[in-house]
């Protein structure tokens, strides 16, 4: 089997990667973004076509966290939708069959404090701090559906919650929130210094480590005619900020408590994603909170305070 993962640089296509070889025999192709631009449409679709992938894994992406959105709106909508509309169209066009497109828990309605469902997409108006991102995801799962209505082509789109883990960013300006707070605390403990939560802490959020959505992944493709269409992964239930922070403090050892900096956005009041149609095929995720923070803050010593 040969399988094609873009964006094989970032955090899941590099997880993705190191599964997949590890747990398969499928043929890996993940070109970077050197190697292959798929803001290209036509060497996107040369490349295609030159591989014939019996699978396609869209993993690439322009991410960061609230702060980056904000300041480039843009840059998110544009980039994302482009490199979502040029694989896509090169898979219909050379009768890819089978297609896991990603998408992002962001692609749902703000202020909706019900469970996620995968129909309430486009009910309602979008979170402004990540709007170009988020209708740059939904497009592309858009494109998805229709390439079965118009083309006999059934695509997948997955929406996982948030994810954090090994290959994880934790560079202030780029990182998403648990990357981030693992940097804050550990540094506020060697300097110590009281860390600063941004908002109230009273917001919602449901992480899941990076391995438990690659191995979902891995058996969507196994399963793959059991997967809807649109199917959130996660792991159905969620915590407030201010209790990662907590759970962060404890793994990273950090012990002098909290301030609270309420100039600072919060986001969305609460982002859980409902799993019925994950539980249904017969898959939930291994790794506990507590896990995957110690496996994460492990990286991040490995790899950043050497």
């Amino acid at each position: 089997m040969k399988i094609f993962v873009s964006g094989g640089s970032g955090m899941v296509g590099r997880n993705l990667i190191s599964y997949l070889r590890k747990h398969t025999q499928a043929e890996i192709f993940a070109p970077n973004s050197q190697e292959l631009n798929i803001l290209d449409y036509g060497k996107t679709e040369s490349f295609i076509k030159k591989i014939k992938p019996d699978a396609v894994i869209h993993c690439a992406g322009l991410v960061g966290g609230i702060q980056t959105n904000i300041e480039k709106p843009y840059s998110f909508l544009f980039s994302n939708t482009l490199m979502g509309l040029n694989l896509i169209n090169a898979c219909v066009n050379q009768r890819i069959r089978k297609v896991i497109n990603l998408g992002s828990s962001c692609m749902y309605p703000k202020d909706q404090t019900s469970n996620l469902k995968e129909e309430d997409i486009l009910t309602g108006p979008l979170e402004p701090t990540n709007e170009g991102y988020a209708i740059a995801k939904i497009t592309v799962s858009k494109l998805c559906e229709y390439a079965k209505r118009e083309y006999k082509l059934d695509y997948k789109t997955i929406i996982p919650c948030n994810l954090y883990g090994k290959y994880d960013k934790f560079d202030p300006k780029k990182s998403h929130m648990i990357p981030a707070v693992i940097r804050k605390l550990h540094r506020a403990k060697k300097s110590k210094k009281t860390a600063t939560i941004w908002g109230d802490g009273d917001a919602r959020r449901e992480f899941m480590y990076v391995e438990d959505l690659v191995d979902f992944i891995s058996y969507a493709l196994k399963n793959y005619d059991k997967i809807e269409p649109i199917t959130n992964v996660g792991l159905g239930c969620d915590f407030t900020i201010k209790e990662y922070y907590d759970a962060i403090a404890e793994v990273v050892g950090y012990t002098r408590g909290f301030e609270y900096d309420l100039t600072k956005p919060s986001g969305m009041k609460r982002k859980l994603c409902d799993v019925t149609k994950q539980k249904k095929i017969g898959w939930k995720p291994k790794n506990s909170l507590r896990e995957g923070l110690e496996k994460t803050y492990q990286y991040y010593l490995d790899t950043y305070e050497v």
